[in-house]
């Protein structure tokens, strides 16, 4: 591998290096997604906002919904970044390219580059066209030099070019030839089954590049896991042009992922091929495109994953304490992410006192303090809570244990859920809360379509009149986790429950041997926490012991 430099280039990306992105196209062919023609629109916003040189939007003419995206992208988006890319395939066989009608769409389509696909094996060529070899080479050139005689600047994907150069080498060689004899500005070796190794590429991208002179591209599928490592080692050979895909997506297990891959090219390489401080943009791009194609962004995915700078053990927090860089291989805000400590049973001193910090409690070196939260996370870890997931419920245990008792903004004296079967086979839930709150006590009722809902409304019709801030928040999400008990029905059960205030999100956690009960303590929390972050100070009347 090349010598990396220590810092970053601040040269302003140019021609010289291309980050072109295939979300679109190649993305779009992973199982689950289905973009409708606005989705397109607003995924290739936050893609040009990111910075990246190409956006391959398609392929026009071959569906409605592809055509429909190259005109309304053109009238509606000023591209400030990107320039739009259609794909398309060379002419067919026997047919000139100024007749094929294929090749007449790619140019009605307005895009000022296209990407035609062009086959490199062999037995591609004569199985799959069912033409002569000379004849796909033809196919090639002919189509290129139309683009270019059209003024389009032309990209050629070679289908499965390294399959194809272990068949038959001066084949695979030949078609780059003839694309780059007809004026292709870059072509492109694809991996498209996903099978080469990083070493494998290398090889082959130095021989390819030496012998043809071509300027080269990789695309690199995962089926090993090594799309992203593949990537950069064509760039270690000689490849000037990557292409990727947001989060990875892409046929089967997906496609080389464009954060990762950027990301190393700018801080490990220090090649800059993004505009300046677009790359601190990059976890919000990341997650505003899961968004989009309603898939939960990865919470372990290199660089932006919500996990890629969280710190569990102990011995780590001991160490970052001292210096972050001890494990953590970059600053996190270089790519907008953010250092996280979660603590569990493994944490020690060092992580609850890093982890107040970041919450905004100062523990002034309390070492008693500290000890009593570290053994109080692990008594209760031990009986089933999990903190590392539940953010809030810490934060209102430490706060609990800084001032000697819990603080709460409303006490409660009991609560019952009860679950009707109707004679019509429907079910009717209704729950009672009764508590205290500034020195009155209130007994509140309420319906729900399940008892935790029935138990969540009666509360907020017990609270909301005291604390109307309570108006703005709402259950997200709910999950429900049987731990190892005697019997399955005896097990004790764990929730996580997730609230909005419309402007962030909290977790909280409650154990208990039936779910009711568990729902009810993270509940509890929820809404504890929630009057907490709304600046709402905690009743002296209400005041736990």
């Amino acid at each position: 591998m090349q010598d990396l430099p220590k810092a970053p280039s601040r040269d302003l990306p140019d021609d010289s290096f291309h980050v072109f992105d295939t979300t679109l196209r190649d993305g779009a062919q992973r199982e689950g997604i289905n973009l409708t023609v606005a989705d397109k629109l607003t995924i290739a916003r936050h893609l040009d906002d990111f910075g990246v040189a190409f956006i391959e939007g398609g392929w026009p003419g071959a569906n409605p919904r592809d055509t429909e995206f190259f005109a309304r992208a053109q009238a509606e988006i000023d591209f400030r970044h990107a320039k739009l890319v259609a794909f398309g395939a060379t002419r067919k066989a026997g047919v000139c390219a100024e007749d094929d009608p294929q090749v007449t769409t790619l140019l009605d389509s307005g895009a000022p580059v296209v990407t035609l696909v062009a086959k490199s094996h062999d037995r591609h060529v004569e199985l799959a066209l069912r033409t002569t070899l000379e004849e796909n080479l033809a196919m090639v050139r002919d189509t290129v030099a139309h683009l270019r005689a059209h003024g389009r600047r032309v990209f050629v994907d070679c289908e499965h070019f390294f399959d194809g150069y272990r068949a038959n080498p001066e084949y695979a060689k030949s078609v780059v030839r003839a694309a780059h004899g007809a004026g292709a500005d870059v072509v492109v070796l694809c991996d498209t089954n996903g099978g080469m190794l990083p070493a494998q590429v290398d090889a082959v991208v130095r021989t390819v590049l030496a012998d043809t002179g071509a300027r080269l591209g990789i695309h690199a599928q995962d089926d090993t896991g090594c799309a992203v490592a593949n990537t950069l080692a064509a760039v270690d050979a000689g490849a000037t042009h990557v292409q990727c895909t947001a989060n990875g997506y892409g046929e089967r297990v997906g496609n080389a992922n464009l954060f990762p891959v950027v990301a190393a090219l700018e801080l490990k390489y220090g090649r800059r091929v993004l505009p300046e401080g677009a790359l601190r943009e990059m976890t919000r791009i990341s997650h505003a495109i899961a968004e989009v194609v309603n898939l939960s962004p990865s919470s372990h995915e290199p660089y932006v994953g919500v996990s890629a700078f969280a710190h569990k053990a102990g011995l780590h927090a001991s160490a970052i304490k001292v210096d972050p860089d001890l494990y953590q291989h970059i600053d996190p805000e270089l790519v907008g992410n953010t250092m996280r400590m979660l603590v569990s049973d493994m944490a020690g001193r060092a992580s609850v006192e890093l982890k107040g910090k970041e919450l905004g409690i100062d523990l002034g070196g309390d070492r008693e303090l500290v000890g009593r939260v570290v053994e109080r996370v692990k008594e209760r870890e031990l009986a089933g809570y999990s903190y590392e997931a539940a953010d809030a419920s810490f934060e209102l245990l430490l706060r609990a244990e800084a001032d000697g008792r819990a603080r709460r903004h409303f006490r409660v004296e009991s609560w019952r859920a009860i679950v009707e079967d109707r004679p019509d086979g429907t079910h009717a839930n209704e729950a009672t809360v009764k508590l205290w709150a500034k020195g009155e006590r209130i007994v509140a009722t309420a319906e729900g379509n399940g008892p935790v809902n029935a138990l969540d409304r009666a509360l907020r019709v017990a609270l909301e009149r005291i604390y109307p801030q309570l108006a703005r928040m709402e259950l997200v999400d709910y999950k429900v986790r049987i731990l190892e008990g005697r019997h399955g029905t005896e097990s004790t059960t764990r929730v996580l429950v997730t609230t909005s205030d419309g402007r962030a999100e909290w977790s909280t956690v409650g154990v208990g041997e039936n779910v009711i009960a568990a729902s009810w303590q993270a509940l509890d929390d929820a809404y504890a926490y929630g009057l907490l972050r709304a600046g709402v100070e905690p009743s002296e009347d209400e005041a736990g012991e």
